[in-house]
């Protein structure tokens, strides 16, 4: 099975860009361990510890619409469900899963199944 590290979205909302274009498809990439050391660094994120997701979101988010790039100004002007909805795909793309093939007993079709982190039900 080939490792996934681009996972395509799109926003519930979407974001209006100062021209009022909506954007609301776009790309998440999987986040490495520098994504997640060089924010706690940031002044920003050291003032108040919820600005991290927003730092976060911007190194991750490789394509937002048609926005030449996604920084930090984008994901804060962003609607506050569009926020939690790609809060939880970062987080839902960056935890330890694991998917196995299996088989339907009766029919024989193969499919992936999604297991949860070891330890959860």
């Amino acid at each position: 099975m080939e490792l996934k590290t681009e996972y395509e979205f799109i926003l519930p909302r979407g974001y209006v860009d100062k021209d009022g274009v909506l954007h609301k498809e776009g790309v998440m990439r999987l986040a490495n361990a520098k994504d997640e050391i060089v924010p706690l660094n940031d002044i920003r994120v050291q003032r108040n510890r919820a600005y991290l997701i927003i730092v976060l979101l911007s190194r991750v988010i490789n394509r937002l619409g048609t926005l030449a790039e996604v920084n930090t100004g984008i994901i804060e002007n962003m609607f506050a469900s569009d926020l939690r909805f790609l809060e939880e795909m970062y987080n839902r793309i960056n935890e330890d899963e694991a998917v196995v093939r299996v088989s339907c007993p009766e029919c024989g079709a193969k499919f992936d199944k999604e297991f949860g982190r070891l330890g959860e039900s």
